[in-house]
């Protein structure tokens, strides 16, 4: 089902005054109470490199994948990473920093943190500082993996069968016998024991792939408990898959109102939401990104949640309008698959800064949660009524076998009572005939007696 009809934004998503209001910066005194001089400096820097790359991202015509444009993108990407050569090292400094101080980080300086992660987090610091956002340090679940590990699951032939088609190409995942496809599958197996209703959905392997680059087996899997207990995950990989639908519903929404001619071009083309974006939420572009720039997005995703996939989603509907507006379904299947994958290869930076500047309201997205949650609800109301009248259906129809069975048995039985009254009325003929006969018999008898008599005498 479709959302409303939305009227379109006022603002076009390009538009300079909505970058203004809607790129990830911080003002350099938020939270400058709690911020060191060295801290202050580090956040001017990254509302520097900012303002860099939306310059670069507002001199592209489009990201269309030419050559012309590739290689302006790549001379300004590296004039701004020349220019702030030395943040990644203060960068990296900082975040050891983070990770010892971790509890008063989250307390006192969340907003520059935010800015942080928005900006990547350092490989050598995302084991240690994923399982601190998702308070996954110290879980009791970890006591049980060892246990889960000793015990079968009903799941395992679909798991076996599905791990081997996760990052087929990945060094670590190569390889039936690897290490890497014998950790996915443990993790894999102990969560469909601790989670027996979900159990193991397709696509969840991906997630816990990408989890198992960074961090040894057990730590794995109590990140992917907390993440599919806390980040709406577990509603997503459930059996109905009902929160997938309301995603989608969602991000139709959001599509419609702020891109409503790609929206009703995709209409005319039957270009369901579903076929392009199911994926994104299911597998939070792991399946579509390389993994440099979907680990970019997961690194917020740890931080911000489902938001990030909404954000990111439209961004790419935006950079891509007039293209996808020129071709039909068969094209635009085409297009999601080879080009828009690779367009922020070398900028992954400026995907999180367009995805920034789309509008999301969370306000909005309760509505529209409680609005999707009441149309099921009478959905569920109308199929609990359809299927009433379809037993009330059927059983009428069984007492209507019934009598007509019944009256084709009285028919039956009628037409044998006159049968049987037919020769009923023979023999009573014959019985009748039968005694008028003997009647006649006796009385001769009795003549012939009494004319013996007669001649005795």
């Amino acid at each position: 089902t479709s959302p409303p009809t939305m009227a379109s934004p006022t603002l076009s998503p390009d538009s300079s005054s909505q970058e203004a209001l809607s790129a990830p910066t911080c003002s350099p005194t938020s939270d400058s109470e709690n911020l060191s001089p060295d801290e202050l400096e580090l956040l001017a820097k990254l509302e520097e490199q900012n303002r860099l790359l939306e310059a670069d991202s507002k001199s592209m015509r489009s990201m269309n994948g030419s050559r012309r444009n590739s290689g302006s993108s790549l001379v300004s990407s590296s004039s701004a990473s020349s220019n702030l050569s030395h943040l990644e090292e203060d960068t990296w400094i900082l975040w050891g920093r983070i990770a010892n101080e971790w509890e008063e980080w989250r307390r006192r300086k969340e907003k520059l943190l935010k800015e942080l992660i928005r900006k990547g987090i350092p490989h050598h610091f995302r084991a240690i500082v994923w399982q601190l956002l998702c308070s996954a340090t110290d879980m009791p679940v970890k006591n049980q993996y060892s246990e889960l590990l000793k015990m079968s699951s009903p799941c395992e032939k679909l798991i076996r069968r599905d791990i081997a088609r996760t990052y087929p190409e990945h060094e670590f995942f190569k390889g039936q016998d690897s290490l890497g496809q014998e950790v996915l599958f443990n993790v894999m197996k102990a969560y469909s024991l601790v989670d027996r209703e979900v159990g193991y959905c397709q696509g969840s392997a991906f997630i816990v792939g990408l989890l198992l680059m960074q961090m040894p087996e057990e730590e794995a899997f109590c990140v992917f408990v907390r993440l599919m207990q806390e980040y709406r995950l577990r509603e997503l990989f459930k059996p109905s898959m009902a929160e997938l639908g309301l995603c989608i519903y969602q991000f139709e929404y959001m599509l419609q109102e702020q891109l409503p001619d790609l929206n009703t071009h995709f209409r005319s083309q039957s270009f369901h939401t579903s076929m392009y974006a199911s994926s994104w939420f299911l597998t939070l572009f792991l399946t579509t990104f390389p993994l440099p720039v979907a680990t970019r997005v997961f690194d917020i995703f740890m931080y911000e949640g489902l938001e990030i996939v909404f954000r990111v989603g439209l961004a790419l509907l935006q950079v891509n309008q007039a293209e996808l507006m020129q071709l039909d379904m068969e094209g635009m299947s085409q297009y999601f698959q080879r080009v828009i994958p690779h367009q922020f290869d070398s900028c992954p930076d400026k995907l999180v800064l367009k995805a920034y500047q789309v509008k999301y309201n969370p306000k909005k997205m309760k509505r529209l949660e409680k609005e999707y949650a009441a149309m099921k609800s009478k959905e569920m109301e109308e199929q609990i009524e359809i299927k009433r009248l379809r037993t009330e259906n059927r059983l009428l129809k069984q007492r209507i076998e019934t009598l007509e069975k019944g009256q084709v048995t009285r028919a039956q039985e009628a037409e044998e009572n006159y049968v049987i009254k037919r020769e009923l009325a023979v023999v009573r003929q014959q019985c009748s005939s039968a005694a008028e006969d003997l009647q006649k018999a006796q009385s001769t008898i009795r003549q012939l007696q009494e004319q013996q008599v007669g001649h005795l005498g």
